[in-house]
């Protein structure tokens, strides 16, 4: 009794087509897990990046790279939280240490991440002391490993007008 050779090579041509598949799949899992921090990118957490908001001095509010370019309005004692979903972002800084206080901040790196990806956080958080309006600004040169940013991508800016 002999094998056909037809069925072996059905065999391995499934076998290979299921294997691709997989890979294929592994590889979307992987690269989905970091951010390349562009603009308009998303995250895992759900930021809140309100144009606008009416602080207390009890408010938080958290700002991420959709706030990019908007004016944020709140009460003094408000807590500010800006975080950008990319390590290639400078640690976000503010224009008037008068009317914003700094109080923490940095770059948390992902603990898994493909090389070249920025994944992680630059952050800053912020005290509205008092009335006025203030900036806070980042700034990145790479948008990925070995890519320049498009215009416009290269600066995070926000306008903090603080009530009393």
């Amino acid at each position: 009794m002999s094998l056909s050779p037809v069925p072996i090579t059905l065999a391995r041509a499934t076998l290979h087509a299921g294997l691709a598949a997989v890979a294929a799949a592994a590889a979307l899992a992987a690269v989905g897990g970091c951010s390349s921090g562009t603009a308009g990118s998303s995250s895992s957490t759900s930021p809140t990046p309100p144009p606008s908001a009416s602080g207390s001095a009890a408010h938080s509010v958290v700002l991420d790279e959709r706030a990019r370019g908007t004016t944020v309005r709140v009460s003094t004692g408000t807590h500010l939280a800006v975080r950008l979903h990319s390590t290639y972002w400078s640690t976000p800084a503010g224009s008037n240490p008068r009317v914003l206080d700094r109080v923490g901040g940095g770059t948390t790196a992902a603990t898994t991440c493909p090389p070249g990806r920025g994944c992680g956080i630059s952050s800053a958080q912020f005290t509205a002391l008092r009335p006025g309006t203030a900036h806070i600004t980042a700034r990145r040169r790479s948008c990925g490993e070995a890519m320049r940013c498009s215009p416009g991508q290269e600066r995070y800016d926000v306008t903090v007008t603080v009530t009393g």
